[in-house]
């Protein structure tokens, strides 16, 4: 394979506005998780979220309850029970699963009055805890250990998990493995669903086109950072704009540091449905390399390039995980480049969800998997590099839905297809559809605005 950098047309940008999940879809997200509770054998899932953790809870409620904590008890027999604190039992009612509600103060900010006026053991009882059978603790953590007993790993604060073993006899099991993790319901979607999540990868996307667009010397990177937070949305990652050296001072985020000449550039942002991530200098050309990194091109980004080529053009559905991981490995051995994580990974509000994509991975890739191509090299002398954007796997039948169902999302799909087809040379797979536009799209001299990576 023969990659090049050469003048290439930018992708358009072309978010557009929010579409929500419908009642149909919310009514299958619950059967998904009770037929897998059927088959797990288990009579009561308890789910837990706060706001860093939500999204399992999420699934089946539709919102989270923000600073405060929460449960949702659901039973075998689909009925279910909201256990809330006290800014949240208000919202009870807007879930988009029917379920009773019962207020734990304990749940809310600290210091604020004991309405429940009980103990936990008391509310968690009138919320129907079973005394008998098997309840499944849903956290966020799925655990893969080979040295540790998974199922009895609890990542629900101890307070819960104390008070429920002191008022059932029930066998406690981890079961966070039904929404996530091999076959879990979470891991593939709906046309509904992509629909749903296309709103956040594209808004990731566009304002990442903004931000390089606006990258210039003397900018701000909070300038940039600006740019990448968009509509008021909350973000799945830790938003990302940095100029030269990071983490001075222990600091994550934008400051007031302006782009210099040679600077290396992170850029990172992402919404419910996917993120967008791009690294490399502040520079037009090689010449404006620090001399010890003046190959970077040929040493890590032509590399890279042909690793991310290589992930667009050979997955498909039906392939094993360690398939696609052992074409990266095939094409940037980890030994030289340094990689270290999973060769992509699922998304959905969480900016990673889990991964199909290891070594020695049996699991299949299926239609209606979000993926995120994040591969990350790290080459000791040189900065970064990245292209890291959104993408879903499909079958006839979803492309099918997605076309009937969402016309307008399905064309910008087939734009974004086209784009990297013919603009950036890319035999995609077939069962590939973009999120958004900037997929494969890779400047990594970030002063100059018309040259990218494209396959020759």
């Amino acid at each position: 394979m023969n990659v090049v950098y050469r003048k290439v047309k930018r992708p358009e940008k072309d978010h557009d506005a929010a579409i929500f999940l419908s009642d149909e879809t919310m009514a299958m997200r619950r059967e998904k998780i009770l037929k897998r509770m059927k088959q797990k054998g288990i009579d009561q899932l308890i789910i837990y979220n706060d706001v860093e953790h939500a999204y399992n809870f999420m699934y089946l409620t539709g919102y989270f309850t923000r600073f405060e904590e929460g449960l949702l008890v659901l039973n075998a027999d689909k009925s279910a029970c909201l256990v809330l604190g006290n800014e949240s039992l208000n919202k009870a009612s807007k879930a988009r699963i029917e379920a009773k509600s019962v207020l734990i103060s304990e749940f809310s900010l600290p210091n604020q009055p004991d309405f429940s006026r009980r103990p936990i053991e008391e509310s968690l009882e009138e919320a129907g805890i079973l005394k008998e059978g098997k309840i499944g603790l849903v956290g966020w953590k799925l655990f893969t250990s080979k040295y540790d007993e998974n199922e009895a790993m609890f990542d629900l604060p101890s307070f819960i998990v104390e008070a429920l073993r002191r008022i059932s006899n029930a066998k406690l099991v981890n079961a966070t493995a039904l929404f996530i993790g091999e076959d879990g319901a979470r891991t593939t979607n709906s046309a509904n669903e992509i629909a749903h999540y296309e709103y956040g990868a594209s808004l990731a996307s566009d304002a990442m086109l903004d931000a390089m667009d606006h990258l210039d010397i003397g900018v701000r990177e909070s300038e940039l950072g600006d740019l990448l937070v968009r509509e008021g949305q909350h973000t799945s990652v830790v938003t990302i704009a940095a100029a030269g050296e990071r983490f001075i001072k222990a600091n994550m985020f934008p400051t007031d540091r302006k782009v210099k000449t040679g600077d290396t550039i992170s850029l990172t942002n992402g919404y419910f449905g996917g993120s967008s991530s791009r690294a490399g200098y502040a520079v037009q050309d090689e010449s404006g390399l620090f001399e010890n990194a003046a190959d970077y091109l040929e040493k890590v980004v032509k590399p890279y390039f042909k690793a991310y080529v290589t992930w667009l053009e050979t997955i498909r559905i039906g392939m094993e995980g360690n398939e696609l991981y052992e074409a990266i490995e095939e094409v940037l051995p980890k030994e030289t480049y340094g990689w270290k994580l999973n060769p992509g990974h699922l998304v959905a509000e969480e900016e990673w969800l889990c991964s199909p994509v290891y070594e020695g991975s049996k699991e299949i890739l299926k239609s209606g998997m979000l993926l995120q191509i994040d591969i990350i090299p790290s080459v000791k002398g040189y900065g970064g590099v990245s292209a890291e954007s959104t993408v879903v796997l499909a079958d006839d039948k979803l492309k099918e839905e997605l076309q009937k169902q969402y016309p307008e999302v399905y064309e910008r799909m087939c734009k974004r297809r086209d784009y990297i087809k013919e603009e950036l040379g890319i035999n995609l797979s077939e069962d590939v559809l973009p999120m958004c536009s900037t997929v494969a799209y890779l400047r990594p001299y970030l002063l100059n605005k018309e040259y990218a990576l494209a396959k020759e």
